[in-house]
């Protein structure tokens, strides 16, 4: 009996609430593969994925020979992961933020002060901006904004 290959065209991981919900929605008896737009593929997302078991990752306006390839190549038990993206995941490396310097700084992008911040996460606000400073820092950008921006490009938010 075959095994199935979960169809996730279009899903979004571009949170990890997100991926998260995905991964949870998946079952043992499922081959996971994503095939995802060229704005969600991310070294971050990549990470993700895989994280959660996903054995395949692939731009899906890759040519349909390839997409085919990798179907067959992940329903078979292997992996199939976009070169580039494999290569620019390699070379990026992992976030340099710490699980709540992430959390804070997702939270920034749903609210506009600290004090908001504080009260979504249950922080102090002092503690709030260390975290956002600490995140914008090592992120090299110049503010709150910036380093919001270069996370989600690289695929951690």
């Amino acid at each position: 009996m075959a095994t199935p290959v979960l169809d996730c065209l279009a899903l979004a991981v571009s949170s990890r609430r997100a991926t998260s919900t995905w991964a949870r929605a998946t079952t043992a008896a499922c081959w996971d593969m994503v095939c995802t737009s060229s704005s969600s593929g991310r070294p971050g997302y990549l990470r993700r994925a895989l994280e959660h078991g996903a054995r395949g990752f692939l731009l899906k306006d890759a040519p349909a020979r390839e997409l085919a390839a990798a179907i067959r190549t992940v329903v078979a038990g292997g992996r199939a992961i976009d070169p580039a993206l494999a290569a620019s995941a390699i070379t990026e490396g992992e976030s340099p933020l710490t699980p709540r310097e992430h959390d804070v700084l997702r939270a920034a992008m749903r609210h506009d002060t600290a004090a908001a911040i504080a009260a979504a996460l249950h922080l102090s606000e002092g503690t709030v901006r260390n975290y956002l400073s600490a995140a914008i820092q090592k992120l090299g950008a110049r503010n709150r904004s910036e380093a919001i921006a270069h996370a989600v490009e690289k695929g951690w938010l």
